[in-house]
């Protein structure tokens, strides 16, 4: 046997001889309850309670005068009675640990629910107090300030207003033609050309609207020279000016290519609108334009909740007052 190997057979030895000690002194304990049955078995049923007593006595007492019993000299049983009090204080441990993490969790969580509520009530309070003093520094110059002054102060603040939203209107507007004519305008062409709708079809080249799409709404392959006649007399008959009964108006003059035909009938169409909802002032039934087909610009405006179509007639169209209700 390897030198390795020694400690653990030797350890093997002691836990067996420990087990062999434990089974004779278990064995000895019961031969002699066995005999104390027997003993008082053959007293017979006439045992007094003195005599009982003094049973019990003489038991006691050799149990006490008796040697206690421990294991031999070099005995696993201390060592393993130690792992198993070690164990039993380490899973008692673990528990409490656990009941802690968990309470450390909840009041951390109490404490940032609180530390919030704090973070809120500082900024309300220093809301109030700066819209309390805005009120007395106010109060204090119109105190001051003869009625003619704060006229024509409020009159220069509402036109620096006006100049202002002036400004923003315009940046948003050209900020708006220059999208359409760059993106939206070929996106909106495909879409009435029998393509996919806005947003299907990514990155087109106008000059690749030419060919048209297929039944399956693909991208049909552009000619290197195609009969513009034929196109042109085909944007005519999708974006041309149409006479009073609806018919296409025919334009020699004019070359446009599909995407420009449809940008411009989407500017034209939000120019329509907007001038619309401005002289409705408010009034929701008068916000509505009268449109000659359900073109590709008003599909679009209507699914990105900018226009809705009317109730009861689908050629109406108005924008959506966003200052008021989303509903009549």
């Amino acid at each position: 046997m390897d030198d390795s190997e020694s400690p653990s057979a030797g350890y093997e030895a002691r836990l067996e001889r420990t087990v062999q000690e434990l089974n004779s002194r278990k064995a000895q304990l019961e031969d002699a309850l066995h005999q104390l049955r027997a003993s008082v078995a053959a007293l017979g049923p006439g045992l007094s309670a003195k005599d009982s007593l003094e049973i019990m006595t003489k038991a006691y007492r050799d149990v006490a005068e008796a040697e206690p019993l421990l294991p031999p000299p070099g005995s696993p049983l201390p060592a393993l009675l130690a792992i198993r009090r070690a164990q039993q204080a380490t899973t008692e441990s673990n528990e409490y640990s656990d009941l802690q993490v968990a309470t450390k969790e909840q009041l951390e969580r109490r404490i940032e629910t609180e530390q919030a509520s704090l973070r809120d009530q500082q900024a309300l309070q220093t809301a109030l107090e700066a819209r309390i003093q805005s009120l007395r520094d106010g109060l204090e110059s119109r105190v001051e300030k003869p009625e003619s002054q704060l006229v024509k102060e409020r009159i220069a603040e509402l036109k620096k207003q006006n100049d202002h939203w002036a400004t923003q209107t315009s940046s948003l507007m050209k900020q708006l033609d220059w999208f359409i004519g760059e993106h939206l305008g070929p996106m909106l062409a495909a879409e009435e050309l029998g393509g996919p709708v806005v947003g299907g079809l990514m990155d087109l080249d106008p000059d690749d609207l030419s060919a048209g799409f297929s039944t399956h709404g693909k991208l049909k392959t552009a000619k290197s020279e195609p009969d513009q006649d034929k196109r042109q007399q085909r944007i005519d008959d999708i974006w041309g000016p149409r006479d009073e009964d609806g018919q296409p108006i025919r334009r020699e003059e004019t070359q446009r290519d599909e995407a420009a035909a449809a940008g411009a009938d989407m500017r034209e169409l939000t120019e329509q609108l907007m001038n619309k909802l401005i002289e409705a002032d408010g009034e929701t039934s008068a916000a509505y334009v009268e449109i000659p087909r359900e073109s590709a610009a008003a599909r679009f405006l209507v699914r990105s909740k900018v226009a809705i179509f009317h109730p009861r007639d689908a050629r109406k169209l108005r924008l959506v007052d966003f200052g008021r209700d989303l509903e009549d």
